[in-house]
């Protein structure tokens, strides 16, 4: 077998960004291997191989002719390529639905940023897909002018779906719109007028067939009442909106919660004086340094870190017959966004410090602000922090994020008289709430674990001396 190539070398460290123009070969299929140093492939378009020392192609699939690809070198044995576009024509290009995640299969086409005849850059969102976790951007893979849209706002898609048809030239893309506009105008009267003079001949015959048609559906409105909801009639002043994937995705995984675990809520109070006088005094050298504010969350994250540490039982798990330990500590911390709630996690949060861990949440929740926080960003997590404070909740009862096995609830600072040596004097209070699950953990080791968080944030010396 004669083979058309290109070749390129690679070295062990070299990291490699740049696109690579790839031609068929004359008279040879196309397909691709790699050797040692080397990375040969021909014409035919390629989505990801991977190349390691052995002289074995470990993957490799197409659909399409491409034209450009990228390679990003990470080490000697592992080549990453990615596709760029497909397009069966030299001018048009598609736009298709990206890899979702592992775990997501499909998603809903929620809207477009662009209209037919505007013009995009390379790498430019044009539509968005909105997951049961994230919202994830379909972009332009060349600069060139939007011909039409093949999909529609609300229709479910996969991975690989065209969206998009996009003509590089930009040329037909003015004439195919006057076109379609000058089809599509006359086409509609001439209709009528038939219909109009149809419909008088063929008067029985439309009763005829559209009776079976109304039965057919008849059969079914029993998926529809499988629901435990009930369908509710309209009424004046009332209008129905969907769900967001968002919010069903979070609505069952709630729903899921409560008749999964036995949920148990136990409560205690901590005096913010110590914690907000740390802050007051270090917050400017903090931001100095560090370039980020000090917050409240960091002493707390810290304290259920510690927490965790000493009561391995509320990081663990119930699998089946079994209960996994976590010998590490993922904090997730819940984040309300106007599409639904999200919980981004802080990945080894007992390996970090406070300015740490005050960077990594203000990341992510920017991130899940905008709406562009990824899958893996908000995947695993071994507990989670949820803060109802920033809106003023004085007292709740947090839901557990599964596969979790507690939550811990922070809530608003109020002043309150308190006995502080004998004498009634104003303190700055919180209540906080740990919901565990009562079948893993005791009562005994909710309360010591809410103890030792009302320790650490009352004295943060505790932290430094670690007792």
């Amino acid at each position: 077998m004669i083979w058309g190539t290109i070749r390129r070398k690679v070295s062990s460290s070299q990291v490699l960004g740049q696109a690579w123009k790839v031609r068929p070969a004359a008279s040879t299929p196309n397909s691709y291997r790699t050797v040692p140093k080397e990375a040969l492939f021909n014409g035919r378009g390629f989505e990801c191989i991977q190349r390691s020392s052995y002289h074995i192609a470990l993957g490799s699939y197409a659909s399409k002719p491409s034209r450009v690809a990228t390679s990003l070198m990470q080490t000697e044995s592992f080549i990453g390529l990615q596709k760029r576009s497909f397009s069966s024509d030299g001018d048009l290009v598609e736009a298709v639905v990206p890899f979702m995640g592992e775990s997501i299969t499909d998603g809903t086409l929620a809207t477009f940023l662009k209209k037919p005849g505007d013009k995009v850059a390379i790498d430019e969102p044009i539509a968005q897909i909105e997951t049961d976790k994230v919202t994830i951007d379909v972009v332009s893979p060349e600069a060139g002018v939007i011909q039409k849209f093949v999909a529609k706002e609300g229709e479910t898609v996969e991975p690989g779906v065209k969206i998009a048809i996009i003509s590089k030239s930009g040329e037909g893309v003015e004439q195919a719109a006057p076109s379609e506009k000058a089809s599509s105008q006359p086409e509609p009267p001439k209709e009528k007028e038939t219909a109009e003079k149809q419909v008088p001949k063929a008067e029985p015959a439309p009763v005829k067939e559209v009776l079976p048609k109304s039965r057919a559906p008849s059969s079914q409105p029993p998926p529809k009442h499988v629901a435990s909801e009930p369908i509710l009639p309209p009424k004046d002043r009332e209008r129905r909106v969907p769900m967001t994937r968002l919010r069903k995705r979070v609505a069952i995984r709630l729903k899921d919660s409560q008749n999964t675990f036995a949920l148990l809520t136990t409560f205690n109070e901590v005096d913010m004086t110590n914690l907000m006088k740390l802050r007051s005094d270090y917050k400017d050298a903090f931001v100095e340094k560090h370039g980020v504010k000090l917050g409240f969350m960091s002493g707390f994250v810290k304290a259920a870190v510690s927490a965790l540490e000493q009561l391995p039982v509320v990081n663990a798990v119930i699998d089946g017959d079994d209960i996994i330990y976590r010998d590490y500590i993922d904090i997730s911390i819940a984040v309300g966004t106007p599409k639904g709630l999200v919980v981004p996690v802080v990945r080894n949060a007992g390996g970090m410090n406070f300015a740490q861990i005050e960077k990594e949440i203000n990341t992510l929740a920017k991130k899940a602000a905008d709406g562009s926080i990824s899958i893996d960003e908000m995947a695993g997590g071994t507990f989670t922090i949820s803060n109802g404070g920033v809106y003023g909740s004085l007292l709740s009862t947090p839901i557990i994020n599964p596969p979790q096995s507690a939550i811990l609830g922070m809530h608003s600072i109020v002043n309150r008289p308190m006995v502080v040596g004998g004498n009634i004097v104003p303190r700055p209070m919180m209540y906080i709430a740990l919901t565990y699950d009562h079948r893993l953990i005791d009562g005994r080791e909710a309360v010591y674990f809410l103890r030792r968080i009302k320790d650490v944030v009352e004295d943060p010396r505790r932290l430094l001396l670690d007792v």
